[in-house]
């Protein structure tokens, strides 16, 4: 068989399970392929599988979520296969044309222009439509955007990315950034994050008399607050949260882990009142999520309701479920988004 439909299955199936694939060469000079040669593709949302029967085989179409047919005029392909095949694979114009004449134009029009049946979307012109592009753009990033954790869960928020914001991330994960500028940079983006945190903390409308003398309706800050700073890690965003919140008091929860997925509460020292208090949970950097769930439940258990704790962290890990423990409760979870969209 001259399709290696199996290798292609296996490959995809490795794709979809975000492992990456060595990806053989052909070699056209030669006609065979390179035994030698490989092609490391890694893992990613959107993976783009290309091929004139690509849509030949219904095990094959059954993995993807989007058939595209692009659809140019014959003309034009012939002149793109002479330019590419003498330039790029060493062969002269008439022997482009036999091979045309002889085989491609009537597989073509036997195997791969019925195929176009089983496309979803069809685009003529080829890479010149700019507007069809445009559309399967936008459908791909609405599908991406479906699985945001912002959409999937209405208690879990990201600071909106800007360049600024990215221009930092990317100097604090420099590896040759010096400590006095690593540590400016960090403050700033928790600084960020503790501003807004604070912005989903509840008000109250307050009245007060401006030095002219006028009437200004605004609000007025949420009375009862504390912060709790899970240890080691969470006192690095102490220092921001003082310098937004004045003499607000700060508790500390010392959880020291076991192997990978064991826990274990060492040290707390919390405000006697803090079931009276709305909480400022710090960790800056989120990874498997288990340090700030048995933060959480300590709370709990002092009385904190979960609808008063909000959960600040600088960095979050990709996996899924390193923000689902929090939001699947009434915890409100708050981060710095570092990409920009």
């Amino acid at each position: 068989d001259a399709f290696d439909t199996e290798q292609l299955l296996e490959c995809m199936g490795q794709l979809k399970r975000a492992l990456p694939v060595n990806v053989p060469i052909y070699d056209f000079k030669n006609h065979r392929r390179c035994s030698e040669r490989f092609r490391k593709v890694n893992a990613s949302d959107v993976i783009i599988l290309e091929g004139i029967l690509v849509f030949h085989d219904q095990r094959v179409r059954n993995l993807m979520d989007m058939k595209i047919f692009v659809d140019t005029d014959a003309d034009i392909r012939l002149a793109r296969r002479i330019r590419r095949d003498t330039v790029e694979r060493g062969r002269d114009v008439s022997s482009v044309l036999d091979q045309y004449g002889r085989f491609v134009k009537p597989a073509f029009d036997d195997f791969v222009l019925p195929s176009k049946k089983y496309a979803d979307v069809i685009i003529p012109r080829g890479g010149d439509n700019h507007v069809a592009i445009d559309l399967i753009v936008q459908h791909i990033r609405t599908k991406l955007g479906m699985h945001d954790l912002c959409k999937v869960f209405r208690n879990v928020f990201v600071v909106q990315s800007t360049f600024q914001i990215r221009g930092m991330h990317t100097l604090i994960r420099d590896r040759d950034i010096t400590t006095p500028d690593f540590v400016f940079y960090s403050d700033r983006l928790i600084r960020l994050v503790v501003e807004h945190g604070l912005g989903h903390l509840p008000f109250t409308e307050k009245q007060i008399i401006t030095p002219t003398g006028s009437v200004y309706t605004g609000v007025d800050f949420c009375k009862k607050l504390c912060g709790v700073s899970i240890v080691r890690s969470g006192e690095s965003m102490e220092n921001a949260l003082r310098a937004c919140c004045k003499g607000i008091k700060i508790g500390k929860i010392l959880i020291h882990r076991v192997g990978d997925n064991g826990q274990q509460l060492i040290y707390h020292k919390l405000p006697m009142d803090i079931d009276e208090r709305h909480v400022l949970l710090l960790d800056p950097v989120l990874g498997t999520g288990n340090s700030a769930n048995q933060a959480i439940d300590l709370l709990r258990r002092k009385g904190v309701a979960e609808e008063r704790i909000i959960f600040l962290t600088l960095i979050s890990g990709t996996r899924r479920d390193s923000m689902c423990v929090y939001a699947i409760s009434e915890v409100e979870a708050c981060n710095v988004r570092d990409r920009y969209r």
